[in-house]
């Protein structure tokens, strides 16, 4: 059954008159098995794929358009509903938002040192619980929020309003599944090669300083003292890495250009300049591993990784503090307005009763309460596992009960303004871990106990923030295409528990295939994790004082510089020295090729409904790269984690294979969206791009 498209919710337009794309009366099939599954499915793949991503380069990319994608693919050939095809893409959604939760907190248990190993029983177990309960309590808080915040008309949802319009164009025929597919395909097969060594993906060299000395005027006397200074620097290139082309496309150049920026000045300034003094000392260490691992000589090229790990990246994580606060304030309208906005709608599902219309009803309002005081008991248990204190459980509660309502509103709000790509999850992950931290310390809780405590209550509002996002932006697709609140409600849930039963396996394949390849795993140079590696040096800094705290005061002052001097974003030029420099190349030059591909569209002079799908039709393609690099490169951290290592095809691969690689990439992503501009007379649909 086919419904006519009616002028409803798009930016700036009021709700008042809404009328749903499905009409209220409509028995149209909605919460069927195989959307169910469907979208169990895909959460898992998408999620497992985002691990991969954001493990390596610190960034998340929203799963809805190409959970839509696939839904309207799949479900085309089952002759499934629209209703559907909502039902499979909110289930979907739920795997990228729930690991953007873990990985951004669960990584910081193995880089604080907690968990020795990550792959046990146990370590499945604690993941598991802090993933479905955080993810569960982000659904219900939010089903008490759905009301006011997806209904309120001053908040434009523009991912939102995009993924309704990708579900409308599939009942006319169109779907972009075969954009999708092949950039999937070809993301996978530059992965593959990669691997086997067709190309070098990178290319690295360490360029020596000619040895010399600084002089100083010392005491009294004006006695001359020298210093000596040696070092250099390491030079590269970008990554051949679809999915971190992927990402600078998507992100754009400004924001591709400023992560970048971050690694010029931890690579090109701090780097060289700490070499520089500590170089002929450091010429001690050859011989063994900068980690203290091993002992195989190395050179200097490892020594530079070296200064990075342990001196660049606490001045980062200084940096990335201030910016997450700096972040805050700037948001504090929004943050307050939110927070109001939340316990003013508690009122409203208390005194509303049972609701009259299917597209009105949520969950029952008793049961929420009682699921939230369930998960709420159920942490206090896990969190007295970790600090062994009864009033550090009851605080580790307290806080997360507090905290992750208040930051599930929050987060619902920011989704609503600026979409989930955008949400700043860890930054406000960040200030619940400072608060619990600081809160294990007064109470005496300390050592590995407060760690795992202060880590505890960050992941689970990390998740719990994550999904409150994504499932609104869900929520308003679903208010848009008329959908049935409570049915999306449930199988949110029903996503969260199949997804984080699952979603621990990807993380281990990761950690472990690397270790087995010769690398560290989580924190090291293949796995960087940025949030968790700042989520853990915090932690562990506040509850023990063992952090790093002068390298960390040279970092905020940093961050306090660039935000006098107008940087537009101190927090995303740290996260830039944080990441090893080709991750940041590469993802500069994903947003260069964006910018050649809108000067070509300037220049084409395209219209506004031109420029649209060129975006739209851009974002398929370089999320179809992402995916494809990450289930490759899934699969191949699988093979190694069982000890199976894909022979090469050389042994030592060249270099400038992969810069013809590179562009041919670049080629793809700007070819393929500029074709697909259509003609000027064709309507515009709202942008993918927000």
């Amino acid at each position: 059954m086919e419904f006519a498209s009616t002028d409803i919710t798009t930016k700036g337009v009021t709700m008042s008159q809404h009328v749903p794309y499905v009409p209220e009366s409509s028995n149209l099939r909605e919460m069927s098995l195989r959307a169910i599954l469907l979208g169990v499915i895909m959460a898992v793949i998408l999620g497992a794929a985002n691990a991969y991503l954001g493990l390596k380069a610190g960034v998340t990319v929203a799963a809805t358009f190409p959970a839509a994608v696939v839904a309207m693919t799949v479900l085309r050939f089952f002759k499934g509903s629209i209703l559907e095809e909502n039902i499979s893409r909110t289930t979907a959604s739920v795997g990228e938002a729930l690991v953007a939760g873990a990985i951004f907190t669960i990584p910081g248990f193995v880089i604080a040192g907690l968990w020795t190993e990550f792959g046990t029983a146990l370590h499945y177990l604690e993941t598991t619980v802090i993933m479905i309960i955080g993810g569960v309590l982000g659904v219900l808080f939010v089903t008490l929020l759905r009301r006011t915040m997806v209904e309120e008309a001053s908040l434009p949802y523009p991912e939102s309003v995009a993924a309704a319009e990708i579900h409308k164009a599939g009942r006319a025929g169109g779907t972009g599944a075969r954009l999708l597919f092949g950039a999937m395909g070809i993301g996978g097969l530059i992965e593959l090669l990669s691997k086997c060594g067709f190309f070098a993906a990178t290319w690295e060299k360490f360029i020596h300083f000619k040895s010399t000395a600084v002089t100083f005027l010392t005491n009294r006397n004006n006695m001359i003292t020298e210093v000596p200074g040696g070092g250099g620097f390491m030079a590269g290139t970008p990554a051949v890495s679809p999915a971190y082309l992927g990402v600078g496309y998507i992100i754009g150049s400004r924001l591709a250009s400023i992560t970048f920026a971050g690694g010029v000045l931890g690579w090109g300034l701090f780097i060289p300049l700490l070499l520089y003094f500590t170089g002929p000392s450091l010429e001690s260490l050859i011989g063994s591993t900068p980690d203290g691992i091993g002992t195989s000589p190395l050179g200097w090229d490892a020594l530079a990784y070296g200064v990075w790990k342990f001196m660049v990246r606490p001045i980062a994580v200084g940096g990335m503090i201030v910016g997450a606060v700096n972040t805050l304030y700037k948001m504090r309208k929004q943050l307050f307005g939110g927070i109001a906005r939340s316990f003013s709608d508690i009122k409203k599902a208390a005194e509303s009763g049972v609701a009259q219309s299917r597209l009105q009803k949520d969950l029952n309002l008793k049961m929420i309460l009682v699921m939230i005081g369930i998960s709420l008991l159920l942490m206090s248990f896990l969190y007295y596992y970790y600090c062994g204190s009864v009033l550090g459980a009851f605080a580790s509660a307290m806080v997360l009960g507090v905290a992750g309502f208040f930051f599930a509103a929050v987060a619902g709000y920011l989704v609503g303004l600026i979409g989930s790509s955008n949400n700043p999850v860890s930054g406000l992950t960040l200030s619940t871990l400072v608060i619990a931290a600081l809160l294990m310390v007064a109470i005496g809780v300390t050592g590995k106990a407060g760690i795992a405590a202060a880590l505890g209550v960050a992941a689970v509002i990390c998740c719990s923030s994550a999904i409150a996002g994504d499932m609104l932006q869900d929520m308003k697709v679903g208010y848009i295409l008329g959908g049935t609140p409570w049915k999306m409600e449930l199988a949110e849930i029903i996503g969260v528990v199949c997804a984080g039963a699952v979603l621990f396996l990807p993380l281990l394949v990761l950690h472990q295939g690397d270790i087995n390849v010769g690398g560290t795993g989580f924190g090291g140079k293949a796995l960087p994790a940025p949030q968790a590696g700042l989520m853990a040096m915090l932690a562990k800094g506040i509850i023990t004082g063992q952090m790093a705290w002068p390298l960390m005061m040279v970092g905020a002052f940093m961050g306090i510089a660039l935000i006098l001097v107008g940087a537009a974003s101190p927090m995303l030029i740290a996260v830039g020295m944080y990441l090893p420099l080709h991750t940041t190349f590469a993802i500069f030059a994903g947003g260069v090729i964006r910018h050649i591909a809108n000067l070509i569209v300037k220049r084409r002079k395209f219209n506004e409904a031109q420029k649209i799908r060129t975006e739209n039709t851009g974002v398929l393609v370089a999320s179809g790269f992402i995916a494809g690099e990450a289930l490759i490169g899934l699969l191949v951290a699988a093979l190694a984690f069982f000890n199976f290592n894909i022979p090469s095809i050389f042994d030592e691969p060249k270099a400038w294979v992969g810069y013809i690689v590179l562009a041919i990439l670049g080629y793809i992503l700007i070819k393929i969206p500029i074709s697909k501009a259509g003609s000027p007379d064709e309507p515009a649909p709202p942008s993918a791009m927000g």
